[in-house]
């Protein structure tokens, strides 16, 4: 018998001029970056939470909290690394990932598949079991007004009994 689970991850951060904009692992052309204590990567941040969740694990924070320095500019994905190493000792398999960044610009398009190919090395899957889609706000809320970024995840697990 197996047992399947799905985690789902939410993460926003606040755009920042004078920091890179980081999004799963890769750093993309952009005149701002976004603000955190980490890399502030919104959508490795995701992943790892979504991750932790399918497992029961709690959330980034619980993890990685904001208020230790050891997190301070650390790649997210260390983060995500770790999320994958406690689903994996926890007797889960890494079915799927989908997610979704939400950033008003810059066009992400061309970023796709490098992303797609780093979030899928990080996490030791096939490129092909990693999805990574891009919308804007449409000018509406924080997002489309080019103050903040978001970015959603969703993960299938399995674990055999």
């Amino acid at each position: 018998m197996s047992e399947f689970r799905t985690g789902l991850g939410w993460d926003v951060h606040r755009t920042a001029a004078g920091r890179p904009l980081i999004l799963g692992g890769v750093t993309v052309a952009a005149d701002f970056g976004l603000e955190g204590h980490s890399d502030a990567d919104v959508l490795s941040h995701a992943i790892t939470d979504a991750l932790l969740g399918a497992a029961g694990l709690g959330d980034i924070g619980t993890h990685f909290p904001d208020t230790d320095p050891r997190w301070k500019d650390a790649d997210s994905l260390k983060f995500l690394r770790h999320a994958r190493d406690l689903v994996r000792e926890r007797g889960f398999v890494l079915i799927n990932v989908d997610s979704t960044v939400i950033l008003e610009r810059p066009k992400l398009k061309d970023y796709r598949q490098t992303i797609r190919e780093r979030l899928a090395e990080t996490l030791e899957l096939e490129t092909e079991r990693v999805s990574v889609k891009f919308k804007t706000a449409e000018k509406v809320g924080p997002v489309g007004e080019g103050k903040s970024a978001e970015a959603q995840a969703i993960v299938t697990v399995c674990r055999k009994h």
